[in-house]
């Protein structure tokens, strides 16, 4: 009984320990311009290597057998993670200072961040627990693939909006 709720409590620490810094942005105080929403984006990793043309058009180039290396394990989990609460408040203060975003735009960031947070947790827990299933390699590359896209959507909403930025993002991501 103790090796069993041993092995439900550890992954699931190992999971905590590596969204912790992750977690802990999503307190902070809003930023109060662009130059601040950029510096949170975590260059720790980048997704260029998921998609041919990364950031200008949605989808996958990586096969979903190579997904898993291509994200470096839960280094590219935890990195999508918090890259997405970044691209959220990008849309956040996108809105706030232009009223002209569309309100459809925004509400498909916001449902397509749940899915990649829920999709990373998802992944990272299972990867606990049973290191590299079926489970982990399709949530990662669930997570994967909503992160493309959503950055794509980011890309249209700065060039529509913040055109001014845009080079500085490209950059960052």
């Amino acid at each position: 009984m103790l090796l069993a709720l041993l092995k439900t409590i550890v992954p699931a620490i190992y999971a905590v320990y590596l969204l912790l810094p992750a977690l802990r942005h999503l307190h902070s105080h809003a930023p109060r311009g662009w130059n601040a929403l950029l510096a949170r984006l975590s260059r720790d990793w980048s997704a260029r290597h998921l998609s041919d043309h990364f950031l200008w058009q949605e989808g996958l180039s990586a096969t979903p057998e190579n997904v898993w290396q291509l994200l470096e394990g839960p280094r590219g989990l935890c990195v999508i993670f918090r890259n997405t609460g970044v691209l959220l408040a990008m849309a956040d203060y996108a809105t706030r200072n232009n009223p002209c975003v569309d309100p459809m735009m925004l509400a498909n960031l916001r449902s397509d961040a749940m899915q990649i947070r829920l999709c990373v947790l998802m992944a990272l827990l299972q990867y606990g627990f049973s290191h590299l299933s079926e489970g982990v390699r399709v949530n990662s590359l669930r997570a994967a693939s909503l992160y493309t896209a959503m950055a794509a959507r980011m890309t249209c909403l700065l060039q529509d909006h913040a055109a001014g930025i845009l080079p500085a993002f490209v950059e960052a991501m």
